[in-house]
């Protein structure tokens, strides 16, 4: 018996998805990354919550600041689909697994997923614990998460509709162009030169793989960074994982006041 493929795996993920929370069908999802999982309690009613093992194809949580639940909650008139973790590259188990949590969203029936990061900023005025709107990616990795010759467009990959929806809420989001490292090593100085001289200006680990397999899903998508550090050099201070998850929780009220507002406009 042959394994399945990526595609099929996700679509036995949102069959037990269905199972276990009782939704045939769910509207949106959002990807809570570092720092942002206080915000998921303000979200709205979670009328389930299971374990990302639970469903196949789903590994354990690896990353502090992550948990390993997936929680189905009521905003509004809408039924999203809360990852409270994701499968990170560096973790070393594939693109397939890096993007099983979006393909499993969209199988589960979403139109439109939320990418959330915690990320380094390139931007001075930006001060740890600022959301930043996602307007286009550098995929450094060098990887993609599409199997075969499907070529598909990546042109408007970050939706202009939903970031002009956020700004509606916020007047004060800025935007920048989000650029992912392999990791799990911060960048040096040098590569943080680098993206600048490239164009980029948030620098993280994750997301752009998750992005690429949404638009390859056809669903709309949002990515937010909470910029919570300084990029490398920047501050002359060293990086350290338990400073991103300090800024998360200092602006987890912020955070989850904006999912909550921009949510329903999706």
């Amino acid at each position: 018996m042959t394994d399945p493929t990526p595609y099929e795996l996700a679509q036995q993920a949102a069959a037990r998805l269905a199972e276990l929370t009782g939704v045939a069908r769910h509207d949106l999802a959002l990807v809570l990354g570092s720092g942002w999982l206080p915000a998921a309690e303000m979200l709205g009613e979670t009328t389930a919550e299971i374990e990302t093992t639970d469903l196949p194809g789903f590994s354990a949580a690896a990353v502090a600041g992550h948990s390993g639940k997936i929680r189905s909650v009521r905003v509004g008139d809408q039924q999203a689909l809360v990852f409270l973790s994701r499968t990170h590259y560096y973790e070393g188990k594939g693109v397939a697994a890096v993007v099983h949590g979006v393909r499993t969203a969209a199988a589960a029936g979403c139109r439109a997923i939320v990418l959330t990061n915690g990320c380094g900023g390139l931007k001075e005025t930006w001060t740890p614990g600022t959301p930043v709107l996602i307007s286009d990616h550098i995929n450094l990795t060098g990887q993609s998460p599409i199997v075969g010759a499907n070529f598909v467009d990546l042109t408007d990959l970050y939706s202009a509709r939903l970031r002009a929806a956020c700004r509606e809420v916020d007047p004060t989001l800025d935007e920048g162009v989000y650029v992912q490292f392999p990791g799990p090593h911060y960048e040096t100085p040098a590569e943080i030169g680098m993206v600048r001289a490239i164009g980029g200006h948030l620098a993280g680990m994750s997301t752009t793989l998750e992005a690429i397999a949404a638009r390859e899903a056809g669903m709309e998508i949002l990515g937010i960074s909470l910029v919570t550090n300084l990029a490398a050099g920047m501050s002359g201070e060293p990086l350290d994982h338990a400073e991103v998850l300090e800024a998360g929780r200092s602006a987890a009220t912020r955070m989850g006041e904006l999912l909550t507002r921009i949510v329903p406009k999706i």
